[in-house]
């Protein structure tokens, strides 16, 4: 039987090929397609340093970014160009600072000053005025007399408190007083004892008859002071103790506060008043209880 063979056609893409003669050199055949595309060649190594720049570059910008939203977001709004708010009534006093204090010297709540003594110059720990306000030429930071302290007191009571003071044996009084623009008239004393019991001692007797203590010169007769509903002795310092009153309606010619803070071996007491119908406001009167109640502290 005849042997057949079976012819495979060719697929139609192949291309034909060709079968060299004996004895001769193979024909070299075309290479076939690749299956992916070639990559592409390496970036020259320049190009690579500009886009590392750039990418450095981006980053600091945008950390640089962060922190300036970072710094606006943690001011103060009235810190802010053009996001200032309406004044809430606070007077503008200058930036505070506590005096320096005798080589060796504590400061009067440390560990080692359990006297809880003020070794500064108490002149120094008096709050200063603030902008706009007009000095009282009498109660300019210096010393003053015990007089001019018993002055702020209704003439029926001084001799009390003068013997009171005979008693606690004050070493220094101090005293700044000023008007403001809106009329609104602020005296504060510091007096300064030899300890901390007579300090304490002297303001439990000018408190001993009324809630509010001896009554002060301008207060009425009939209305008298009551304790301030709206302080809380915010800002107060620690082992301080602050007290406030204000003058209820209807009052004389004039509203007036009053405060007193106790800290360590002095006394402050704050007087505000003003005349007229709308009387003393309390923002600024507690604004004034608080910075000097930091700087005794």
């Amino acid at each position: 039987m005849t042997e057949q063979t079976v012819e495979t056609p060719d697929a139609p893409d192949a291309p034909p090929t060709k079968t060299a003669p004996a004895g001769s050199a193979p024909v070299p055949q075309a290479p076939e397609p690749p299956l992916f595309p070639p990559l592409p060649p390496e970036q020259p190594r320049r190009v690579l340093r500009a886009v590392a720049r750039w990418t450095v570059a981006a980053l600091v910008l945008a950390g640089l970014g962060a922190g300036t939203a970072f710094g606006i977001t943690s001011m103060e709004r009235t810190d802010v160009p053009g996001l200032a708010t309406e004044s809430d009534g606070r007077w503008d006093y200058p930036e505070l600072s506590l005096p320096a204090l005798p080589a060796g010297s504590p400061r009067p709540f440390s560990d080692g000053n359990p006297a809880e003594i003020h070794h500064a110059d108490l002149r120094r720990l008096l709050l200063p005025a603030p902008a706009g306000a007009t000095v009282d030429k009498k109660l300019d930071g210096g010393w003053v007399s015990t007089e001019q302290y018993l002055s702020e007191y209704v003439k029926g009571k001084r001799s009390e408190i003068t013997q009171i003071l005979k008693d606690s044996a004050p070493r220094h009084v101090a005293a700044r007083g000023w008007t403001m623009p809106d009329g609104t008239s602020s005296r504060i004393y510091l007096v300064q004892f030899n300890s901390t019991a007579f300090a304490q001692y002297f303001r439990d007797a000018l408190v001993q008859d009324t809630p509010s203590g001896v009554p002060l010169v301008g207060t009425s007769e009939t209305s008298g002071m009551v304790l301030d509903e709206g302080w809380n002795g915010a800002g107060k310092v620690e082992r301080t103790a602050s007290y406030a009153f204000a003058e209820q309606k209807p009052y004389g010619a004039a509203q007036v506060r009053q405060g007193y803070l106790v800290a360590g071996d002095t006394l402050a007491l704050v007087v505000q008043s003003r005349k007229g119908k709308e009387g003393t406001e309390s923002v600024p009167f507690h604004q004034t209880l608080i910075l000097q109640n930091q700087l005794l502290g």
